[in-house]
Protein backbone atom coordinates (compact mmCIF):
# COMPACT_ATOMS: atom_id res chain seq x y z
CA UNK A 1 0.00 0.00 0.00
CA UNK A 2 2.74 2.47 0.95
CA UNK A 3 4.60 1.66 -2.25
CA UNK A 4 1.50 2.44 -4.32
CA UNK A 5 1.03 5.77 -2.54
CA UNK A 6 4.68 6.59 -3.28
CA UNK A 7 4.25 5.88 -6.98
CA UNK A 8 1.05 7.95 -7.10
CA UNK A 9 2.77 10.91 -5.38
CA UNK A 10 5.73 10.79 -7.78
CA UNK A 11 3.42 10.65 -10.81
CA UNK A 12 1.38 13.53 -9.37
CA UNK A 13 4.59 15.57 -8.93
CA UNK A 14 5.54 14.98 -12.57
CA UNK A 15 2.04 15.85 -13.84
CA UNK A 16 1.78 18.99 -11.69
CA UNK A 17 5.29 20.02 -12.71
CA UNK A 18 4.62 19.58 -16.43
CA UNK A 19 1.23 21.30 -16.26
CA UNK A 20 2.72 24.21 -14.30
CA UNK A 21 5.63 24.63 -16.73
CA UNK A 22 3.30 24.53 -19.74
CA UNK A 23 0.97 27.08 -18.16
CA UNK A 24 3.79 29.41 -17.08
CA UNK A 25 5.46 29.31 -20.50
CA UNK A 26 2.21 29.80 -22.42
CA UNK A 27 0.99 32.73 -20.30
CA UNK A 28 1.48 35.73 -22.56
CA UNK A 29 1.01 38.56 -20.07
CA UNK A 30 3.79 37.39 -17.74
CA UNK A 31 7.28 38.89 -17.78
CA UNK A 32 10.48 36.83 -17.78
CA UNK A 33 11.06 37.50 -14.09
CA UNK A 34 7.50 36.50 -13.27
CA UNK A 35 7.93 33.24 -15.17
CA UNK A 36 11.20 32.50 -13.37
CA UNK A 37 9.62 33.23 -9.99
CA UNK A 38 6.61 31.08 -10.92
CA UNK A 39 8.86 28.16 -11.90
CA UNK A 40 10.87 28.39 -8.67
CA UNK A 41 7.71 28.54 -6.56
CA UNK A 42 6.14 25.69 -8.55
CA UNK A 43 9.05 23.38 -7.83
CA UNK A 44 9.76 24.51 -4.27
CA UNK A 45 6.15 24.58 -3.06
CA UNK A 46 4.43 21.85 -5.09
CA UNK A 47 6.63 19.52 -7.12
CA UNK A 48 9.51 19.15 -4.65
CA UNK A 49 7.43 18.19 -1.60
CA UNK A 50 5.21 15.85 -3.64
CA UNK A 51 8.22 14.09 -5.15
CA UNK A 52 10.01 13.89 -1.78
CA UNK A 53 6.94 12.40 -0.09
CA UNK A 54 6.64 9.92 -2.96
CA UNK A 55 10.27 8.81 -2.65
CA UNK A 56 9.92 8.41 1.13
CA UNK A 57 6.72 6.36 0.74
CA UNK A 58 8.32 4.23 -1.98
CA UNK A 59 11.34 3.52 0.23
CA UNK A 60 9.11 2.59 3.18
CA UNK A 61 7.06 0.35 0.90
CA UNK A 62 10.16 -1.56 -0.14
CA UNK A 63 11.13 -1.99 3.50
CA UNK A 64 7.63 -3.28 4.34
CA UNK A 65 7.84 -5.81 1.50
CA UNK A 66 11.20 -7.07 2.82
CA UNK A 67 9.79 -7.36 6.36
CA UNK A 68 6.75 -9.27 5.08
CA UNK A 69 9.00 -11.68 3.17
CA UNK A 70 11.09 -12.28 6.31
CA UNK A 71 7.94 -12.89 8.37
CA UNK A 72 6.65 -15.34 5.76
CA UNK A 73 9.95 -17.24 5.89
CA UNK A 74 9.80 -17.35 9.69
CA UNK A 75 6.26 -18.74 9.47
CA UNK A 76 7.53 -21.41 7.06
CA UNK A 77 10.22 -22.43 9.54
CA UNK A 78 7.66 -22.68 12.36
CA UNK A 79 5.26 -24.67 10.20
CA UNK A 80 7.99 -27.06 9.08
CA UNK A 81 9.17 -27.75 12.62
CA UNK A 82 5.72 -27.98 14.17
CA UNK A 83 4.28 -30.30 11.53
CA UNK A 84 7.31 -32.58 11.31
CA UNK A 85 8.58 -32.37 14.89
CA UNK A 86 12.12 -32.13 13.59
CA UNK A 87 13.62 -30.76 10.42
CA UNK A 88 17.09 -30.70 8.91
CA UNK A 89 18.56 -27.22 8.66
CA UNK A 90 19.62 -28.04 5.09
CA UNK A 91 15.94 -28.68 4.23
CA UNK A 92 15.04 -25.29 5.68
CA UNK A 93 17.79 -23.60 3.66
CA UNK A 94 16.58 -25.27 0.46
CA UNK A 95 12.90 -24.58 1.17
CA UNK A 96 13.57 -20.89 1.85
CA UNK A 97 16.20 -20.57 -0.89
CA UNK A 98 18.48 -19.00 1.68
CA UNK A 99 21.81 -19.57 3.41
CA UNK A 100 22.92 -20.83 6.83
CA UNK A 101 23.59 -17.44 8.51
CA UNK A 102 20.19 -16.09 7.41
CA UNK A 103 18.31 -19.19 8.60
CA UNK A 104 20.25 -19.14 11.86
CA UNK A 105 19.31 -15.47 12.38
CA UNK A 106 15.63 -16.22 11.66
CA UNK A 107 15.63 -19.06 14.19
CA UNK A 108 17.19 -16.83 16.85
CA UNK A 109 14.60 -14.13 16.10
CA UNK A 110 11.78 -16.67 16.51
CA UNK A 111 13.21 -17.73 19.86
CA UNK A 112 13.61 -14.08 20.87
CA UNK A 113 9.96 -13.37 20.02
CA UNK A 114 8.95 -16.32 22.17
CA UNK A 115 7.14 -18.15 19.37
CA UNK A 116 9.54 -21.08 19.05
CA UNK A 117 10.75 -23.42 21.71
CA UNK A 118 12.71 -26.56 21.20
CA UNK A 119 16.33 -27.22 20.51
CA UNK A 120 18.86 -27.29 17.70
CA UNK A 121 21.64 -29.74 17.24
CA UNK A 122 24.01 -27.75 15.01
CA UNK A 123 26.40 -30.71 14.64
CA UNK A 124 23.61 -32.89 13.21
CA UNK A 125 22.02 -29.89 11.52
CA UNK A 126 18.60 -30.69 13.01
CA UNK A 127 15.97 -28.41 14.51
CA UNK A 128 13.56 -29.99 17.03
CA UNK A 129 10.28 -28.64 18.35
CA UNK A 130 9.59 -28.59 22.10
CA UNK A 131 7.00 -31.31 21.59
CA UNK A 132 9.61 -33.45 19.86
CA UNK A 133 12.06 -32.78 22.68
CA UNK A 134 9.62 -34.11 25.27
CA UNK A 135 8.86 -37.15 23.12
CA UNK A 136 12.57 -37.98 22.94
CA UNK A 137 12.18 -39.52 26.41
CA UNK A 138 10.51 -42.49 24.68
CA UNK A 139 13.39 -44.35 23.12
CA UNK A 140 11.86 -47.73 22.40
CA UNK A 141 8.40 -48.84 21.36
CA UNK A 142 6.36 -50.20 24.21
CA UNK A 143 4.72 -52.65 21.79
CA UNK A 144 7.66 -54.23 19.95
CA UNK A 145 10.76 -52.66 21.52
CA UNK A 146 11.87 -51.03 18.24
CA UNK A 147 13.63 -47.68 18.09
CA UNK A 148 11.14 -44.85 17.70
CA UNK A 149 11.27 -41.92 15.25
CA UNK A 150 9.49 -38.58 15.12
CA UNK A 151 6.49 -38.48 12.80
CA UNK A 152 5.17 -34.94 13.23
CA UNK A 153 3.82 -32.42 15.71
CA UNK A 154 3.39 -34.20 19.00
CA UNK A 155 3.62 -37.63 17.34
CA UNK A 156 6.27 -40.31 17.55
CA UNK A 157 5.93 -43.50 15.50
CA UNK A 158 7.49 -46.91 15.59
CA UNK A 159 8.80 -47.67 12.08
CA UNK A 160 8.58 -51.42 12.79
CA UNK A 161 5.06 -52.01 14.08
CA UNK A 162 3.40 -48.64 13.24
CA UNK A 163 2.45 -47.77 16.83
CA UNK A 164 2.03 -44.01 17.26
CA UNK A 165 2.57 -42.12 20.53
CA UNK A 166 0.87 -38.77 21.03
CA UNK A 167 1.98 -35.98 23.33
CA UNK A 168 -0.85 -35.02 25.62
Amino acid sequence: MTRTVGIILIVAAVVVGLAGVVWLLSEGSMTGGGRALGLVLLFVVLVGPLAAAGVIALTRGRKEIAEQAAAANQRKILDMVKTRGQVNISDVIIELQSDMPTVQDMIYRLVGMGVFSGYINWDEGTLYSAEAASLRELENCRNCGGELSLAGKGVIKCPYCGTEYFLS
